[in-house]
């Protein structure tokens, strides 16, 4: 049985392109199922684009990337937004030095980490 993980977009570019953390990330990727917040993919199709605009990925390597991540994400669990998270990441940002974006990301993160660590084994990635 895989176990789940709570994945961030920068865990998850390196799937997708070519970077010094992609083996790794591969390896990660192959035993946990991924669990995402609701605004990973478009981190994750910003990450892509600063890239390409940091000619660090040409625009036929963009166009691969893309697709893959799509790909991915089919395949994702997704925390989704809520009042609740919301709430969260307000409390969030009153006690630590955190972008709103960020906030949303570890409120998403401890919401999901709450539930799954009552029902089984799960991991942070």
């Amino acid at each position: 049985m895989r176990i789940p993980a709570f994945w961030d977009a920068s865990a998850l570019v390196p799937l997708c392109v070519r970077q010094g953390m992609t083996p790794r990330a591969i390896a990660l990727y192959k035993l946990h199922d991924a669990v995402v917040w609701w605004a990973t993919p478009v981190e994750m199709a910003s990450a892509l684009a600063r890239l390409v605009r940091m000619k660090q990925l040409d625009p036929s390597d963009w166009t691969r990337a893309r697709k893959l991540a799509k790909t991915l994400a089919d395949s994702w669990s997704m925390i989704q937004p809520s009042d609740a998270l919301r709430a969260k990441s307000a409390q969030l940002v009153d006690r630590y030095d955190l972008r709103a974006a960020d906030s949303f990301q570890l409120a998403a993160a401890l919401e999901w980490w709450s539930g799954a660590n009552t029902r089984h084994k799960a991991a942070f990635f």
